[in-house]
This record gives structure tokens, sequence and C-alpha cells, in this order.
């Protein structure tokens, strides 16, 4: 008798080890009959069985691993040496599991109560673990033991199941299981488990393969599912994420007749729909109906229509709507007034956004990452990273800590505007307040000093980035690399290269670019075709400059109809030709007197949608000058360009050409100015031309 009690401590020290606490809470202790043996012999199998497996972090493997049961087993140290080897076993190497994770007589005889027989919350215990581990191997063994045991499946594991495939991004593994279920599992579906696996679909953005699944459910008879507003509402998420919002509007339109209610999920998923393409006016109507029909109003909602306004560019509508927030009784958060920066940074009023910033703090809202990252930005790209500077200084007065990205566009924007020494004081300041430079800012930095021609600091700046165990990049690389070749030090940019190749960055596209072009650029073309039969050889795609450099290197050879064979394989590929590269060409030909084939050339760049730029327009000025005979007049010559791209409504470019033509003091017809300056002063050509160009700089 007292051998058996022992032997129950033991079993109790095991099951409410930290570690293993989710089992014994399970099994209600533990769904086991104690037997004590009249003769007091405990050699036979009193409790589990004596089949003995290899320990898997199976919860079942407790009660086998105590399979025999010797008086040797109850000695204190072999005790000690059991509970040890019990506990420790998942911080070991795990054996292979080669037989069924539960052992074959842990549920003999247990008794029936209706369809629930004993045991049967063990097995749901053990899905649960094993689908909260994404142990999807253990979870079919299970459920194979489940199945031959004839136990009864509940949907409550199905969809624990389906959760996990979510987790781990199985969809597909979900429907096969939902089929499964009433042909092989015996257990019936309904809208929860459709449910589940739809919405396992759609948030891993398979929103057309989610439209097929509710098609073939919900038109399937067999399966006898009605759905209920939960599905209605990922079916209309899947619609607009689609773009048939007008479907969607059916089916929020169809909802009432079924008698499903629409909820603040539902009138949300619509109207960021209907802004989404460029509905604004039917998401505020629906904004009205979601009030009148009782549903609570919340920022969320407000919040949706907010920006999609900001995207459009109606700013004052966007700051009407926060005020009708207020009355309405709905207090403007985080989100609010993250989306009014952004949307403020996208006309280009910087002041106000930062202005709009110091609010947010003085009301204790803390602006995000991306809301700071924009207006810092925004004011980079706009030449003013001094005034970018300042905001990050009151960022940090207030005990924001601005990440790394935020410092890195700073570094780049203040090295672009030549003040180099800020830049650096930016990069110590950083590490005196105890932020860590990453990889990003550590190449910002050297690629700045590269720009301004100081690639040998910046190589001091990559031996202290690595001392301090951060690994530089392909970016960081190119960037030291370009520097280099800038300078004329080319076999200083090839032993960085060979760096490049001992840090397996070879099959960068970028590193290839920056070393062929370099190598054209310093008069080593031969080298420069070596290194691009290489990139070829590999299978690599070059990238537009690298096409551009290796023709400009030869062109300079003088070979230019290799130059035009590269130049037609390029149009092949995915790489585009822009300006510089029909340039290249167009300057070659020029200077071979072969201006009909540049003509050819010119014509060809226009029917690619690509514009002549001024250094296009120069070239053609300085060779139809120093010919004898030339065809036409430059003057007239441009003239006739800029009737041509009015024509193709391109105006940006007819514009950039008239700028040519003035600065060399050439005069454009009356008719020809009057076409231009007509289309270009129409006031929403104006406003699209301004929006774009915002966009570009910020988005």
């Amino acid at each position: 008798m007292s051998k058996a009690l022992d032997h129950f401590r033991l079993m109790q020290r095991v099951f409410f080890h930290k570690d293993n606490a989710l089992f014994s809470a399970r099994t209600n202790i533990f769904e086991f009959r104690i037997r004590i043996p009249k003769s007091g012999d405990l050699s036979q199998n009193t409790f589990f069985g004596s089949r003995k497996l290899p320990f898997r972090t199976h919860p079942f493997l407790f009660f086998s691993s105590m399979a025999s049961t010797t008086d040797e087993h109850l000695n204190e140290d072999r005790e000690s040496q059991f509970f040890n080897r019990v506990v420790t076993a998942p911080e070991q190497s795990q054996p292979n599991f080669e037989g069924p994770p539960i052992s074959d007589k842990i549920f003999v005889n247990s008794p029936k109560l209706g369809s629930y027989r004993r045991g049967d919350s063990t097995f749901y215990s053990l899905i649960e673990h094993h689908a909260n581990s994404g142990d999807f191997r253990a979870l079919e063994i299970v459920f194979q033991r489940m199945k031959r045991e004839r136990r009864v499946f509940i949907e409550k594991n199905f969809i624990l199941v389906f959760r996990a495939c979510a987790k781990f991004r199985l969809h597909r593994k979900a429907v096969e299981l939902f089929d499964r279920m009433v042909t092989e599992f015996r257990c019936q579906q309904t809208v929860k488990s459709f449910n589940s696996v739809l919405n396992v679909i759609i948030q891993q953005g398979e929103y057309r393969h989610a439209l097929d699944f509710y098609d073939h459910v919900v038109n399937n008879r067999t399966t006898n599912i009605s759905p209920n507003v939960l599905t209605c509402n990922l079916l209309i998420k899947a619609l607009c994420k689609v773009g048939l919002v007008a479907r969607a509007v059916d089916v929020f339109r169809e909802m009432p007749d079924l008698k499903y209610r629409p909820d603040a999920y539902t009138y949300c998923t619509l109207m960021d729909g209907l802004c989404k393409e460029n509905r604004i006016d039917d998401a505020v109507v629906l904004l009205d109906e979601m009030q009148i029909e009782g549903c609570d109003l919340s920022p969320v909602a407000f919040n949706v229509l907010i920006d999609g306004l900001c995207k459009k560019g109606d700013l004052p509508r966007a700051a009407k709507l926060v005020d009708n927030m207020f009355l309405k009784g709905c207090i403007p958060n985080q989100v609010t007034y993250n989306t009014l920066v952004h949307g403020l940074c996208l006309k280009g009023k910087l002041d106000k956004a930062i202005d709009l910033l110091s609010r947010m703090l003085s009301n204790k809202l803390l602006p995000n990452d991306v809301t700071y990252g924009t207006v810092i930005n925004g004011l980079v790209k706009t030449g003013r990273a001094i005034d970018g500077m300042r905001v990050l200084t009151t960022m940090e007065e207030k005990g924001y800590r601005t990440n790394e990205y935020g410092y890195s566009t700073l570094v780049s924007g203040l090295f672009r505007e030549g003040k180099s020494r800020e830049a650096l004081e930016l990069f110590n300041k950083m590490k005196e307040n105890g932020r860590k430079p990453n990889t990003v800012v550590y190449s910002a930095l050297i690629d700045g000093l590269c720009r301004q021609g100081k690639p040998y600091e910046g190589e001091e700046y990559l031996s202290q980035m690595i001392s301090v165990g951060c690994a530089p990049n392909a970016f960081t690389y190119s960037a030291l690399m370009r520097g280099f070749f800038k300078v004329g030090d080319c076999d200083k940019a090839l032993l960085v290269w060979k760096e490049v190749v001992d840090k397996d960055y070879m099959d960068n596209e970028v590193c290839y670019s920056v070393l062929i072009h370099g190598l054209c650029k310093n008069g080593k073309s031969k080298d420069a075709l070596t290194v691009w039969k290489h990139v070829l050889a590999k299978g690599l795609s070059p990238d537009a400059v690298a096409y551009t450099s290796m023709i400009h290197g030869l062109c300079n050879d003088g070979s230019i109809r290799e130059g035009l064979n590269l130049f037609n394989e390029m149009q092949c590929k995915k790489a585009k030709p822009d300006a510089v590269t029909y340039n290249v060409l167009i300057n070659a030909l020029c200077k071979q007197g072969r201006i009909p084939h540049a003509i050819d050339l010119l014509n060809s760049m226009l029917d690619q949608g690509c514009d002549p730029d001024s250094v296009t327009c120069n070239i053609f000025l300085v060779s139809l000058k120093e010919k004898p005979d030339p065809p036409r007049d430059g003057g007239e010559f441009l003239d006739e360009l800029v009737v041509r791209l009015h024509k193709r409504q391109r105006i940006d470019g007819a514009s950039k050409i008239i700028e040519v033509m003035l600065r060399c003091f050439l005069h454009p017809k009356a008719s020809t100015w009057d076409k231009v300056v007509r289309e270009i002063c129409k006031p929403k050509k104006i406003r699209a031309v301004i929006d774009r160009c915002w966009s570009e700089l910020f988005l």
C-alpha cells in the first residue's frame, strides 16, 4: 500500500511540473482509476500498460514512461533519475517517433457516458496542444487514433486546427481538413467551421480563392450551411479586396432581407472599399446610414473616411469630418492624427504637418514611426534636412525614440545638401544617446561620404561597423565601390569587389551594375565585358544602369554596332531603356555623322513613351550646328519635336524642350507656343501635376 502511494506521489510530481501543467489541469487527475493490488506486488503494470515509448513532447508519453513499476523504481535514487529524465527530456534532442503518441492500454475498458467516453477530453487537450505548437503530423496521428477507436469528433477540435493553419499560413490544409470533416471523421460542419476556414484564406490574401470556396460551400446542398453576419463581413471584405465593390454593396443590401443586421465591421469594411474605388461620397452616405440604423459610431469608421479624403487630397473636407467627430461624441485617436499628418505631407503642407505633430504630443498622443518617417522624409526631399533634424530633436525631447530609418533618412539628406559635418554630428549624437546604429544607418553614412568623394573615410566607418558586430550588406559594399571608382581608384574598388565575392553577395545585380559602370567609366571596357559575360552565365538579369554602362563603354571604344545589338537585347529583356540610354547611342551616332540614323532612334524613343530631355536636345543642336549642310535648322527641329509631343498629349516633355529653346535663345513658332501654353494653363492639369509631384515625393 505504501509503495503504491509513493508511486502516486511520484506521478503527481511529474504532472504538476511547471512545463507540463497543461496536461494535469486537462486530465482531471487524471481520469484514471488507481488499483492497489491485493498481493502488494507492483511488478505488474498497475496503471498504464507495459509498453515503453520514446519521449516526444506528447502528454501521454508521461504514462508510458512509467509503465514498469517495480520495487527498484521506488528507490529514491532511481526515482530521482526517472524524474530528471522526464522533466529534462524536452531540452534534449528529440528521438524519432515511430509508434502512436498514445499507449494502447490507456483507455482499456473506459466507460461511456452517452456519446462521451472517458479519455475524450484528453484527446481534445492533445489536439489543442499540438495545434498551438503547429505539429500537424502529430495532429494527424491523434485524429487517426480517434477514428480507429470510434471517438466522437467535435467541431471545436477542427476550429482549433483551422486557427493553427492561419498562424502557420497553411490555408490549403485548412480547406482539405474542412472537406474531410464529414466524410472521414463524421463531424457535422456548421457555419462556425465554415467561417473559420474562410477567414484563414482571407488572412493570407487569397481573396479569389476565398470567393471560390464560399461559392463551393454555400451552393453545395449536402453541406446545408447558412451564412451569418460574420460570413457576410468576410465576403464583403474579399469582394472589396479584388475590386468588386459593386457586388459587395449588393451583398450589403441583401443582408436585411436575410434577417442579418450589419454591424460596425460591415460598415467600415464597405466604406474602406468605396474609398479605395474613389467613391468617397457613397462612403459618407454610408456613415450617415450607419448612425440612422443605430450602429454605434466609432473612431474607426471616421478614420476610414478621413484616410480616403486625405489620399484624395481633400483636406478641408477631412478637417470638417474631424470636427464632426467631436459633435458625434467620438474623440480623435492616434490613427486619426497620423492620417491627417500623412495627408498634409502628401499635399506639401509640411509646416502644418509639423504643427499637428506638436498638437498630438501636447494631447499625449504619440505619432507612430510611419508618421514621423513621412514628415522627416518630406522635409529631406524638399531640401529641408535641417528642419528634419529639429523635428527629430523635438521628438526625443518629448521622450519618443526615433527608429533607425529616421536617422538614415536624415543622414542621407544632409549629405545630399552638402552638410557632411552635420550628418556626422547626427551620427555621433545617435551613439551618445545610447542608440546603436544598424546596417541601414551605417550604409547611409558610407554612401554619403562616398558621394562627396571621401571613400577612404567611408572605409574607416566600414571597419568600425564590422568591429561592433554590424554586418554590411550589398548596398554598403556597392556604395564603397562607387566611391572608389568616382575618385579613379579602380584597384581599391576591385579589392572591395573581392570582399563582395568572399561575403557571397555575387548574386546581387546592384553590385554587378556598380562594378560594370565603374569599369566602363574608367576606360576598362574589356574588363567590364568579362564581368558582363559572367553575369549572364550566372543567369542574372542586368538592370538598366548596367545595360547603359555597357553600351556607353562599347560606344566609347568605337563599337557602336555592338552597342546597338546590346540595346536591341535590352529591349527584349525586363530592363527598359531610359533617356540616358537613348542619349548615349544618339550621341555616338551623331559624332560619326550618322544624324539620320540618330533621328530614327529618336523616333523610336518617342514611340516607346520615353520623352527626350535637355541632353537629347543639346546633342542634336550641337550636331546640326557643326554639320556643313545640316538637313534642317536646330530651332525648327526642336519646334517640330514640341508639336509631335503635344499631339501625343505629353505636355511635360514638350514644356522641357521649350525651356531648352528659350535658354538657347531659340523662339518657338507662335502656333506652337499657343498650343503648349493653353494646355499647361488648364487648372485641372495644374492641380493634377502638382498632386502627382507630391505623391511621387512622399509615397
